[in-house]
């Protein structure tokens, strides 16, 4: 029972008190307006090359924009309880640490989905894209994968937290690593060989492909196995995020290093 107090209680305290400091002023512009912004910028580029149709820009960077909730939101839930001072004292808890994390990750992935599908809805409405009324319960689930998928990969860069000082930089780094490698705005086919092996094993590639193909009229069985992809990389993902996290704290301990860098 505590350890789902832990897991429910304590990460809805730990998010709720993110956007404390990161009040509305922040997120609206940050998660509600920026997606929008880089769909249009990237689906008026696509016109201009020639290259795809509005509909691929539109999905491609809507569920890929759920990286920065999804990457940062991490990274602030342990590298901000270091920058407040606040982390030795979580740290010397005897709180189980897998309901400590997971249930930090748990707002994250709903966050992601929420930024991703108001991107996708909005972005669809400017341009013109159709999403059959159909598709959306797959599209839901969809989105809701990539969402956890990104998260595992946020919790490796929360573990990283603890060892770089500006863990921000790291975390822009990676989006822009996604927004490269994921096949959001360039198809996958186009990019060059070793660039399409990596986008096999990091988040958002498989769950853009299946959303593109369940807009295009795709049932929902028909993607089944990029869905289950995804969710396999997010699980291993949120595996060595975990298993990082507790190698560093342990290395905190041991060196007194957890708020030095």
């Amino acid at each position: 029972m505590t350890a789902v107090r832990i897991f429910a209680v304590g990460g809805l305290m730990s998010y709720r008190a993110l956007f404390y400091w990161l009040t509305p002023m922040i997120y609206i512009p940050s998660l509600v307006v920026a997606p929008i912004f880089q769909i249009l910028l990237m689906a008026y580029i696509g016109r201009s090359a020639g290259l795809a149709s509005d509909e691929f820009y539109v999905v491609g960077n809507a569920i890929q924009y759920a990286a920065v909730p999804c990457l940062f939101a991490m990274m602030y839930l342990v590298g901000g309880e270091k920058y407040q001072n606040t982390l030795g004292a979580i740290l010397v808890s005897p709180a189980a640490r897998l309901p400590l994390f997971f249930g930090r990750a748990v707002p994250v992935v709903l966050n992601g989905a929420f930024v991703a599908a108001f991107s996708l809805l909005v972005g669809s409405l400017i341009l013109g894209v159709e999403i059959p009324a159909e598709s959306i319960p797959a599209l839901a689930l969809v989105i809701i994968v990539a969402a956890f998928s990104c998260t595992g990969l946020g919790l490796i860069n929360a573990a990283l937290a603890l060892r770089v000082r500006e863990a921000a930089v790291l975390s822009n780094v990676l989006f822009g690593f996604l927004l490269i490698f994921t096949g959001a705005n360039v198809p996958l086919s186009d990019l060059p060989d070793w660039m399409q092996t990596v986008s096999q094993w990091i988040p958002f590639t498989h769950a853009i492909e299946a959303a593109r193909e369940v807009v295009d009229g795709a049932s929902a069985s028909s993607v089944l196995d990029l869905v289950g992809t995804e969710l396999l990389l997010g699980v291993a993902y949120l595996a060595a995020g975990y298993l990082l996290l507790r190698f560093f704290e342990n290395q905190g301990r041991r060196h007194a290093t957890l708020e030095r860098s």
